[in-house]
């Protein structure tokens, strides 16, 4: 199904290990062998902790870029609190239900409405792993809903995001713009690395940076740096 291959979209371009890696691949080719096979419902299951493992690193980005308000925001976690400020890799967070970990999403002004509507699709992948005696996706057409419905939360996500990603990305230009003290000095290394893979970023997230106004730096002594960068990510990601 080309339509359930937009979320790839939405993951990281880039992982922090090869297993991070070898596990989103691991997803997609049971995902895909599932319903290439009609095995619907295990199909959902796989595409659902795809979801899932977006919705981990939307957070994830929320830790780095305002870990003030993650702290916040974990105000009830109780005992799972100091795990998940000391979590070194978005897939930490699975050690709370996921139906809790869906609350940091009111961080990026989601309202307890979205959040419920997320939280469906986690009940719906519980009963569908559950040994209950029933097959909730017997056909293509009904998995195919699920797919939607999957994809409609993520881009709502998404777009929630959107100043949060606008944040880091302009968080990474002022640390970034001058070639003598950054970590790379060529362009294209600080980007890939220290952008891309520290922010564990999506091709979508890149076009929110490449969309980003920096009309506030504009008066800063160091535009002329950070807009030459912002240049070269045009130039690297503009066509992608």
């Amino acid at each position: 199904m080309e339509e359930a291959a937009e979320l790839s979209n939405y993951l990281p371009l880039s992982f922090k290990t090869p297993k991070e890696q070898e596990y989103i691949e691991f997803l997609w080719d049971t995902f895909d062998m599932n319903y290439a096979n009609g095995k619907y419902q295990f199909a959902f299951l796989a595409y659902h902790m795809l979801t899932m493992s977006f919705v981990y690193f939307n957070i994830w980005q929320i830790k780095q870029t305002e870990p003030g308000d993650f702290e916040k925001g974990l105000i009830g976690f109780g005992r799972d609190e100091k795990a998940l400020v000391e979590a070194t890799s978005p897939f930490a967070f699975s050690i709370v239900p996921e139906r809790t970990m869906l609350r940091f999403l009111k961080l990026i002004a989601c309202d307890n409405g979205k959040i419920g509507t997320y939280a469906k699709l986690v009940d719906d992948r519980n009963n569908s792993a559950h040994p209950n005696g029933n097959i909730y996706f017997s056909t293509q057409a009904a998995v195919n809903i699920k797919i939607a419905e999957s994809l409609r939360v993520v881009n709502e996500i998404q777009a929630h995001s959107k100043p949060v990603i606008e944040r880091c990305y302009q968080e990474f230009l002022l640390k970034s713009y001058d070639p003598d003290e950054r970590e790379y000095s060529e362009a294209g290394d600080q980007i890939r690395e220290a952008l891309i893979h520290a922010n564990y970023m999506s091709q979508r997230d890149i076009g929110i940076c490449l969309a980003c106004d920096l009309g506030n730096l504009r008066g800063r002594d160091e535009f002329p740096g950070i807009e030459a960068l912002h240049q070269h990510l045009h130039a690297a990601y503009g066509e992608a």
